[in-house]
């Protein structure tokens, strides 16, 4: 289902023109109320004058991360703090957090973007959606509360927490929607069978799954655990939250909400622009947010852009799922790989379950990598040492290929990994850092 088919299939020539004159006021309204955007402009050469063509957008400067944890906490605000309505903000865990501030609307827009989402999904005001993000400082659980509002759905504000609790409302309460992290999904479909509840007996239908990178193969697995279809949703607080990009029925790439932002793909070395089709880090630019606009933000994500048509009909630029994040990237020597990379190899080895960590550690000088998996609680022949020994040799074996590094792999009980219910799923523990 299309929630606003005059933007979603709108001609590429008008939407273009939509996006220069948004991307204009934009400028426009930056360069006069924040001090930083005048003077990275002023280092650049650069003016907003420069801006007559889209292309053109390319000759202004980037926004990092760390520009925006220097501004904490009100310092990138393009309005007065009384015209600021919501405050969310980042968890901080890597240095300052970063605060964002939302005026009215600036939430209308979230809200439609959202609604997007979920009507992509075909979630109707007949639904009910139980919200499993986290409520608070972090944008997920508000950004989807309003999007299924917006829509008129029944909304549950469940957020975190007992896994246990969770599925127990989603039985009784005949859920048919359900928005969480990946890793939470997986941790609910444990919980389901705890409890006893079959999930061909459930109403769940649909679920919407982001803040952490997460394969094809986890796809599957949270599909066959829920009997859902499982749609992936990307969004960042920095630039407004969920509701950035979302996929369709069609499954072949995430739309972008070209009408609010526009996306472009660096080369984060040498920050050259790649072309669409070629892997590259998202770089984001807001066009309709009044209380923190965003020029040119490095997100630290790697995806591929793909403007080519879409079955569904919607006209918005797709991309791919998040391939892994520049900061996530193991570097082992010569040999490079994403976490999402090892779970596709530990997904395709059977009676292994997705629950894994990743633990990196240095000995006599040299980097060493071991994986712990948890084997499934109905692991064929689990007892057997040589169904154990197969699957560890598959797993290391598969590492190796791929990627050229040799692992150790060490299996574990059922429920020996912890579990996390708050925030993004950590994999990666790396001791050469302590």
């Amino acid at each position: 289902m299309i929630w606003n088919e005059k933007f979603e299939k709108m001609d590429r020539e008008a939407l273009g023109q939509v996006q220069l004159e948004r991307l204009q006021a934009t400028l426009n309204r930056v360069v006069r109320n924040v001090a930083f955007s005048r003077m990275a402009l002023s280092r650049e050469g650069a003016g907003i004058g420069d801006v007559r063509t889209l292309a053109d957008l390319g000759r202004l400067p980037f926004t990092t991360k760390e520009d925006l944890r220097k501004s904490y906490p009100y310092d990138m605000f393009a309005v007065p703090l009384r015209d600021i309505v919501r405050i969310q903000s980042t968890s901080g865990t890597t240095g300052s957090p970063i605060v964002v501030g939302y005026t009215r609307n600036d939430l209308r827009t979230w809200s439609e973007c959202v609604a997007r989402t979920l009507a992509a999904g075909g979630v109707t005001e007949h639904d009910v959606i139980q919200v499993a993000f986290t409520y608070g400082l972090f944008s997920g659980g508000l950004g989807f509360h309003y999007g299924a509002e917006r829509i008129g759905a029944s909304v549950i504000p469940a957020s975190t927490g007992s896994a246990q609790k969770q599925a127990l409302i989603m039985r009784d309460f005949k859920t048919t929607a359900l928005a969480c992290t990946p890793g939470y999904a997986v941790a609910l479909a444990a919980a389901l069978a705890e409890i006893g509840a079959p999930v061909e007996k459930l109403s769940l239908r649909v679920g919407f799954f982001g803040a952490e990178p997460w394969s094809e193969g986890l796809r599957g697995q949270i599909e066959g655990s829920l009997h859902i279809t499982a749609l992936d949703s990307y969004g960042l607080t920095e630039v407004i939250g969920p509701g950035v990009s979302f996929e369709c029925e069609a499954r072949n790439g995430l739309h972008v909400n070209e009408d609010h932002f526009i996306v472009e793909t660096i080369d984060p070395r040498t920050l050259a622009p790649v072309p669409a089709g070629a892997e590259g880090e998202l770089v984001f630019t807001t066009i309709t947010k009044e209380g923190f606009p965003l020029v040119r933000y490095r997100t630290g994500d790697l995806g591929v852009l793909s403007p080519e048509p879409c079955p569904c009909g919607r006209t918005l630029i797709r991309m791919s799922r998040v391939l892994g994040r520049i900061d996530d990237l193991i570097i082992m020597g010569a040999s490079k790989v994403f976490p999402s990379q090892i779970e596709q190899i530990i997904l395709g080895v059977p009676g292994l379950e997705p629950h894994y960590e990743i633990v990196l550690d240095r000995e006599a000088g040299i980097d060493t990598m071991e994986v712990r998996v948890e084997i499934s609680e109905a692991m064929p022949g689990m007892d057997e040492m040589k169904s154990l020994e197969r699957a560890k040799e598959r797993v290391a074996q598969g590492i190796d290929t791929a990627v050229g590094i040799k692992a150790k792999v060490t299996l574990v009980e059922p429920r020996k990994i912890a579990r996390q219910t708050e925030g993004k799923m950590r994999r990666v523990v790396d001791r050469r850092r302590m």
